[in-house]
């Protein structure tokens, strides 16, 4: 069978089971099936696929059509240009956070400083940050071993075991350190809302890493609270939030003599991300 045909074969099974992204994700699963760029495959579309390989496409458009997610199909993602590895363990890496570390790597381009990074997950903010402030150095923490794991994986790969570490700790356990600077994407969802999620989301991403308490705000404020303890002052901490969590978030804020700094808004102009100094 042809790459033509096989793209086509996917894209309906795809589309059949509602999957909005149908075509580009059955490009992307046979690229991926052949060891070969989208670009590639593209450009030779009438080319014949070897009937193992064809099974094997098959299989991952199975994974597909139950809504799993191609980053965990394909375990891993792309973030900040690098790719990183992810699976069940791990928060699949968002563009808007992106956007939060692009803020960040603006603000301390000339310095060196020392990063503490709160539910780590993969450990795509950590590493990308330090990728590209080429002094400074950073600790990351999450509840998870396995999660740990993971991002412990992608250090290594990106080769920043020499300025990094990771540490499956709760923020409780974290004291003595003085950050300039802590980041955290932390769970933000009010658990009613939890069942509302994305199939793709609510069935294969980790409950842990999306579950914000009662009012979705659970374990920001614990962030807010504890890193008043552990940032020097005028330090910066930079939290995503949830859609219109700003005004709330804000009040919690300056309640922990955090003065707002900078906003990061989404694509959709929403606010996603508070930028706040420790004040005396």
């Amino acid at each position: 069978m042809e790459i033509l045909k096989l793209i086509n074969n996917g894209s309906k099974q795809l589309r059949d089971k509602n999957i909005n992204s149908h075509k580009i994700d059955s490009e992307i699963l046979l690229s991926e099936t052949l060891n070969q760029s989208r670009e590639n495959i593209l450009i030779n579309l009438d080319k014949k696929v070897d009937p193992k390989k064809i099974k094997d496409f098959y299989k991952f458009i199975q994974r597909r059509s139950s809504k799993e997610p191609i980053a965990y199909i394909l375990k891993k993602k792309e973030f900040w240009s690098k790719s990183f590895l992810v699976d069940y363990n791990s928060l699949i890496p968002r563009p808007e956070t992106e956007l939060m570390v692009e803020k960040i790597v603006k603000i301390f381009e000339s310095k060196d400083i020392y990063i503490l990074d709160i539910g780590t997950g993969t450990g795509c903010i950590l590493v990308s940050i330090l990728s590209e402030l080429k002094n400074s150095r950073g600790i990351g923490i999450d509840i998870s071993s396995k999660t740990i794991q993971i991002a412990n994986a992608n250090l290594k790969k990106h080769n920043l075991t020499k300025r990094a570490k990771f540490y499956k700790r709760s923020l409780d356990e974290i004291y003595h350190n003085k950050f300039d600077l802590i980041v955290s994407n932390p769970p933000y969802i009010m658990r009613k809302d939890l069942k509302n999620l994305n199939e793709d989301i609510k069935k294969f991403e980790p409950k842990l890493a999306l579950d914000g308490g009662n009012d979705g705000l659970d374990v920001i404020k614990k962030v807010i609270y504890k890193s008043k303890n552990i940032l020097k002052i005028k330090g910066m901490l930079a939290l995503e939030i949830g859609n219109e969590q700003f005004k709330k978030v804000s009040k919690i804020l300056k309640s922990n003599r955090f003065k707002t700094r900078y906003l990061v808004k989404d694509y959709r102009e929403n606010i996603r991300c508070i930028l706040s100094t420790l004040e005396n």
